[in-house]
């Protein structure tokens, strides 16, 4: 089930963040193309994650640690539950996988989506509400039969209060924690593990015959056996009990100990990947809002200025102007029903970024969610670590390197255990045993046995071995097989973790570039719309000009806001790589 819930959740994420009013360009109509005559194509960021596997590649896999076993996770935006972990690939409008992880750590990363719009009225021409369109299918998507007066008490959600309540409240975060506790009592147990087992025994039974002597010495007739005369029967009442204290076992139990005192480590490690993978969700799944609300509001914009071009189109045609003609009427109705399509489509992208974010944000069936609005360019320069920095915070601060390490910890002292299961243990051994029974004589003489009353017990030293010596070969090869195995795959993690940083750190770059040529690109076709418009409205302009100004301005806004939403995806995706928490306030 978790694995459906995991693909909702990322076409969700695809979805809100594929729908741009930039696609509105002749002949492109189809949602996540790109408005680039020429090209065809948009440039998408990929969302990239890791989980704990053996070797590059994708299936589901766990790794344990010695002596305990580690569930895997789900992977969220893969579907895949287990610690498997895929080396990231490269390209464009391609879902990154993941490199290969540690043991027991499993969760991947959704796919990123990749597209934000962020237009802002350029005409002359008055404006409508822009924000009208997003708020109403916000408000279907998240209301309550209460939620009018929900609404008004709660405050929405900024990105950090999303991020912050998806990584102390959702589901994969209770899994790991209970994990971790699972951890904590496995260390305890081995911490123990020298503390004495007492075995006691307790028993009544009965009837027991008589056996008891006369006055003279002599057995008394019923006490003599081989006939049915029983005597006076009685009852039987033992208690036997024995235990052995560890004194020396050649380090054995040390080695238990450290090897167990790793599980917290993976415990810790588990759970803090779980909360980043949580966070980073939640960080989609607020900037697949803001880009289709974005995306409603320049939608709006286009549609008032194509409304306005009709108009006039309309007046000229009375006036049997020689500047239009029937089809210039039928190219505005064209592009106008094109607006209402994308309209459509940035709705179902909204409603689609509300159920994501109420699902990372765990909301009870009641609860109203909102969201802050938020424009998603920079208003200031921040620009990304370099690639040395990046790679070395992922060094230091990457749960998986921990969980690996951890691993190879445990490893190693379960080949210690193994190497030294050839000696034997010394210990202090400790017994009693106690008989009561009622109807026989207890005997005095030392020499004597009397099963029916004793009373012995002692403290001695005490020696154990065996000596299945193949079968301990057999073992110590199997745990130096699993050791290896663990450094071969830390050599992947490592290999894998660092193409994984370089992968998001350069297209992190390129957001940038992208974010800031774009800027200007808009700027510009903001001015050649103000112009043609200008120009169409006092007669010298024709409607072919005006069109082209419009695909112009809508491509370029629409580019510009893909772009942004690539680089705020991509600080964040760059944040979770490293292994770094996001700062206060992101």
């Amino acid at each position: 089930m978790r694995r459906h819930l995991d693909r909702g959740v990322t076409v969700a994420l695809v979805l809100a963040a594929g729908l741009s009013a930039a696609q509105l360009t002749p002949g492109t109509a189809g949602q996540g193309s790109s408005p680039s005559p020429g090209t065809g194509s948009g440039t998408s960021t990929s969302g990239t994650g890791t989980s704990g596997t053996t070797t590059p590649g994708t299936g589901t896999s766990g790794t344990t640690t010695p002596g305990t076993a580690t569930p895997a996770t789900p992977s969220p935006g893969t579907g895949t539950a287990g610690g498997n972990m895929t080396t990231p690939s490269t390209g464009t409008d391609s879902p990154g996988s993941l490199p290969p992880g540690p043991p027991a750590i499993a969760p991947a990363t959704p796919e990123s989506a990749a597209s934000d719009p962020v237009g802002q009225p350029v005409s002359p021409a008055p404006a409508r509400e822009p924000a009208q369109e997003s708020q109403r299918a916000g408000e279907s998507v998240a209301e309550a039969p209460s939620g009018e007066a929900a609404r008004a008490t709660r405050a929405p959600l900024t990105l950090a209060q999303l991020v912050e309540r998806a990584r102390s409240t959702d589901s994969r975060v209770e899994e790991a924690t209970a994990e971790l506790r699972k951890f904590h009592a496995l260390y305890q147990q081995a911490k123990w593990a020298w503390f004495p087992r007492f075995e006691i025994n307790v028993g009544v039974g009965g009837p027991v015959a008589e056996a008891r002597y006369d006055a003279n010495g002599q057995l008394t007739e019923a006490s003599r056996e081989g006939d049915l005369n029983f005597g006076r029967v009685g009852v039987t009442v033992y208690s036997t009990g024995n235990a052995v204290l560890p004194i020396y076992t050649f380090g054995k139990l040390t080695a238990l100990e450290q090897a167990g005192a790793q599980g917290p480590k993976l415990g810790e490690a588990l759970r803090e990947r779980a909360r980043d993978e949580a966070g980073f969700q939640a960080a989609q799944a607020y900037y697949g809002y803001q880009l289709a609300r974005s995306g409603l509001q320049q939608l709006e914009d286009v549609s008032k200025r194509l409304e306005d071009a009709a108009e006039r189109i309309d007046a000229l045609l009375k006036e049997e102007s020689e500047q239009v003609s029937q089809v210039d009427t039928y190219k505005v109705r064209f592009f106008r029903q094109l607006v209402e399509a994308r309209r459509a489509e940035a709705r179902q992208g909204l409603a689609l970024a509300l159920a994501a974010i109420r699902l990372l944000a765990n909301a009870g069936p009641d609860e109203p969610v909102s969201v802050v609005d938020e424009d998603l360019a920079l208003e200031e320069d921040v620009e990304p670590p370099t690639l040395e920095r990046a790679l070395g915070l992922a060094e230091q601060h990457r749960p998986e390197f921990v969980a690996i390490s951890a691993g190879i910890a445990a490893r190693e002292a379960e080949v210690f255990i193994r190497e030294r299961s050839y000696y034997p243990d010394l210990g202090l051994a400790g017994f009693y045993d106690v008989r009561f029974t009622s109807s026989a004589q207890r005997q005095t003489n030392p020499f004597a046995y009397d099963p029916f009353n004793e009373r012995t017990f002692g403290v001695g030293l005490v020696v154990r071995a065996t000596f299945d010596i193949p079968i301990k070969d057999a073992q110590l090869e199997q745990a130096r097989a699993e050791l290896d195995k663990l450094r071969a795959q830390e050599k992947q993690i490592r290999a894998g973790l660092r193409l994984e940083v370089t992968k998001v750190h350069s297209e992190l770059v390129a957001a940038w570039a992208r974010a800031k040529a774009f800027t200007e690109a808009e700027k510009s076709a903001r001015r050649w719309v103000t112009a043609a418009f200008a120009a169409f409205d006092l007669g010298t302009g024709e409607t072919r000009d005006l069109v082209d100004a419009f695909t112009a301005y809508a491509q370029a806004s629409g580019d510009r806001g893909k772009s942004w939403h690539d680089v705020r995806l991509g600080m964040s995706a760059l944040e979770r790589v490293t292994g770094t928490p996001p700062a206060p306030g992101e």
